[in-house]
């Protein structure tokens, strides 16, 4: 019996839909960092369904079809991705200098974390986040 989940894959991975899925691929390996991990492509060529991975997270992604629409048409986000890197700063700089519509910048919080907020090409939330001190040391 295969192993559940794959050897190479987390036991939680987020799973986002986008209307452009081989676009958002390109955009957040620009922006973000991700690589891509796998890709399946359907008729005409377009990806219907992908694995980008982070820092040995996985984000998986798809597109469920012409009725579906962004957090970008829709005008609401129901999810945020919460990312922690290694230099908060630079990561902000990448992402901000690659078109990244930023929501927050980068600051100290009160629980221990610089981060910053993003919003990628079809809306869908991102934060990255560097552990920069404990609980009630920084922000605060």
């Amino acid at each position: 019996m295969p192993k559940s989940p794959p050897e190479d894959m987390p036991r939680i991975s987020p799973y986002l839909l986008y209307e452009d899925v081989g676009g958002a691929m390109e955009w957040l390996r620009t922006a973000f960092g991700l690589r891509e991990r796998h890709r399946i492509t359907g008729p005409g060529g377009a990806v219907q369904h992908a694995d980008m991975e982070f820092e040995g997270g996985v984000i998986m992604m798809g597109c469920p079809g012409p009725d579906y629409r962004n957090p970008k048409h829709t005008g609401h986000r129901t999810q945020e991705l919460y990312i922690y890197v290694d230099d908060v700063d630079a990561h902000f700089r990448r992402a901000r200098e690659a078109g990244a519509e930023i929501v927050e910048e980068p600051a100290d919080q009160p629980y221990g974390d610089r981060r910053y907020r993003a919003l990628d090409p079809e809306g869908h939330a991102w934060c990255f986040a560097q552990r920069v001190g404990e609980v009630g040391e920084t922000g605060g």
